[in-house]
């Protein structure tokens, strides 16, 4: 299936933004990029743009510079843009989560539209949306690098549209079976009797309180491989 989404940028000036906005549509499982009329014709080769896309050349690779967003928007039936309305009239504002939990919905081919980093988009540009979308930010400071704008409204839209499964990377852990943390008891036993820790005539209760330690940490195979060696260096003093 083709994927509904086209992110567009508008009249972009530094290559690095363009090169991070290819990965940060990647990273979230979109690959449409289109560009209207950037600074530089050949931003989608240049070697920033490249560097910045990290790993994502092949979203570089399909990206298309067209020289109006009109023609951006062709084939598009819902385009959304990320700037505040017009102050004399436009399409409605509305943060980005709420707003496109509601466009998930609807079957709509969509684009997200950013204007420059130095001025934004245009009125003229913003009146072709049929949404604004506001990112929340603090009050006082609201400047999103565009790049970090373009991954906000990314993961948003992914996070709409159903969103990925964290996948976790670390390696399961192998437990350590019964026998082997009496092995290291036993190893224990000999390494405090050999640095007189315990006396073996008045051993206490020590051997058994630290068997009720090792039971709650719960040992696996390579800590028991650890106090194992700590053991037998003891027993070389």
């Amino acid at each position: 299936m083709t994927d509904p989404t086209r992110f567009v940028l508008v009249g972009t000036s530094h290559a690095g933004n363009v090169g991070a906005a290819a990965r940060a549509i990647k990273v979230m499982g979109f690959a449409e990029l289109v560009l209207v009329a950037p600074r530089f014709a050949d931003v989608l080769s240049r070697e920033e743009t490249v560097a910045m896309a990290s790993g994502a050349a092949d979203v570089l690779t399909r990206a298309r510079i067209v020289p109006t967003l009109a023609e951006a928007l062709k084939g598009i039936t819902w385009a959304c843009a990320t700037a505040m309305t017009p102050r004399d009239f436009g399409p409605p504002t509305a943060a980005p989560r709420p707003a496109l939990a509601d466009l998930s919905t609807t079957g709509h081919r969509v684009a997200f539209v950013f204007g420059c980093e130095r001025y934004g988009l245009s009125n003229d540009d913003v009146y072709r949306c049929h949404q604004c979308l506001s990112v929340p930010t603090a009050p006082g400071y609201g400047s999103l690098n565009l790049s970090q704008a373009v991954q906000v409204i990314a993961y948003e839209w992914r996070q709409a549209l159903g969103g990925f499964e964290v996948q976790p990377r670390r390696v399961e852990p192998t437990w350590a079976g019964a026998d082997a943390v009496q092995g290291v008891l036993q190893h224990w036993q000999q390494a405090l009797e050999h640095i007189g820790f315990l006396d073996p005539a008045a051993p206490k209760k020590l051997m058994p309180r630290l068997n009720q330690l090792l039971n709650r940490t719960v040992l696996t195979e390579e800590e028991v491989h650890i106090l194992r060696g700590i053991a037998r260096t003891l027993l070389k003093r």
